[in-house]
C-alpha cells in the first residue's frame, strides 16, 4: 500500500532523479524553452525548500520507503490588492510520478493528499500550470476535477 508524507531530506537523491523526468517531460515537448536533462531544482536548494512551512513537499511511498513521487506546493497570499480578493491559495509547483509507477494511482494519491492537506489547512483553494505539451498531464487533472482558471498564451518570434 502506497501512502503519503511529508518529503525528507534522505528523499533528495530521488526527487533529483524524479525531477530529470519532469524536465525531460518538457524538454521533449518544448526544447525551444527548457534545457535537457535538468532539474528545477539542485540538493541545495531541495533542502532549502523542504524546510520552508510555505513549501510543504509530499512524497508518494511504497512499503519499502522508495519514493515513487512528489508534489511540490507553494503557500500564496493575495492581502490587499485592488481588484483581487484576500484569498489563501495552495499552489501545486510540481507532481512527477516515476516512469515506472505511471497508471498505479501514485499521482491521484498525491493529488488527494495536497487537496486534503489544503483543506485541513484553510486554503480557499489549490492551483496549478500545466504546459500544453503535456496532454498526459492535462488529462489526469482534468480527470481529478480541476478546471481552466486562466489561459497563458503566446507568439514565439
Amino acid at each position: 500500500m502506497n501512502t503519503v508524507r511529508r518529503a525528507e531530506q534522505r528523499d533528495i537523491p530521488r526527487i533529483l532523479e524524479l525531477l530529470v523526468q519532469v524536465d525531460m517531460v518538457h524538454h521533449n515537448g518544448r526544447p525551444d524553452l527548457f534545457k535537457g536533462p535538468a532539474t528545477k531544482y539542485n540538493g541545495a536548494q531541495l533542502k532549502e525548500i523542504l524546510e520552508k512551512d510555505e513549501t510543504p513537499t509530499f512524497v508518494c511511498v511504497n512499503e519499502e520507503d522508495i519514493v515513487l513521487g512528489h508534489a511540490f506546493t507553494i503557500s500564496k497570499q493575495i492581502l490587499g490588492d485592488n481588484v483581487l480578493t484576500d484569498v489563501r491559495t495552495l499552489y501545486i509547483d510540481d507532481i512527477c510520478v516515476d516512469e515506472a509507477a505511471r497508471g498505479q494511482g501514485v499521482g491521484r494519491t498525491l493529488y488527494d493528499h495536497v487537496i486534503q492537506f489544503a483543506k485541513e489547512q484553510g486554503y480557499y483553494n489549490v492551483t496549478l500550470n500545466v504546459w500544453t505539451c503535456n496532454p498526459p498531464a492535462m488529462k489526469f487533472y482534468e480527470a481529478m476535477g480541476l478546471k481552466p482558471q486562466k489561459i497563458c498564451m503566446e507568439l514565439v518570434l
